[in-house]
């Protein structure tokens, strides 16, 4: 089985995919170091030199080139399934899950890093948090779509083990 996580930014997506990989036996893959990888320079480069349209036409292409591939876990960004047809997409591959973080402990989370994430560069916490309340309800409906909802209320390895019994998957 393929199983994405989908979600925000900082939703720990990357995080709990590893933890859900090792206890399933399946192999990790983040699409975001697939794009880095494929175009030879970082995410940051890429908004910056290209802007957000190349970015998303990139991440549709790499997105599109992965196999139905079984026992693999997939760490996607927190705008992929809301471009192009990524969503049908995703639901050609494997199952969708959906990581529900709250905008608390997003903000709490991305605080840390702005520099790294190119939509929220440079933004004050009140900026900050603006800005993650509109990106959650412009994007919820494609969140939503997801196979299954886990939410994010605890340490990575007890998310690890929901996805496991709701996916009713057998551990490694």
């Amino acid at each position: 089985m393929q199983i994405f996580l989908i979600g925000f930014m900082g939703s720990g997506k990357s995080t709990i995919g590893k933890v859900l990989a090792d206890k399933l036996g399946y192999a990790f893959l983040d699409l975001d170091l697939e794009i880095e990888e494929y175009e030879n320079r970082s995410i940051e480069q890429i908004f910056k030199e290209e802007g957000e349209a190349y970015f998303r036409k990139i991440e549709s292409k790499v997105l599109k080139s992965l196999k139905k591939h079984e026992s693999r876990v997939v760490s996607l960004g927190g705008g992929t399934p809301c471009y192009s047809d990524n969503m049908f997409t995703i639901s050609k591959l494997g199952t969708a899950v959906y990581i529900q973080t709250s905008q608390a402990k997003l903000i709490q989370n991305l605080s840390k890093n702005l520099d790294k994430r190119p939509l929220l560069k440079g933004l004050n916490p009140i900026r900050l948090k603006t800005k993650i309340a509109s990106m959650l309800r412009a994007r919820s409906s494609y969140y939503n779509k997801a196979n299954y909802k886990v939410r994010n209320n605890a340490e990575p390895e007890v998310i690890g083990e929901r996805i496991r019994v709701k996916l009713d998957l057998e551990s490694a």
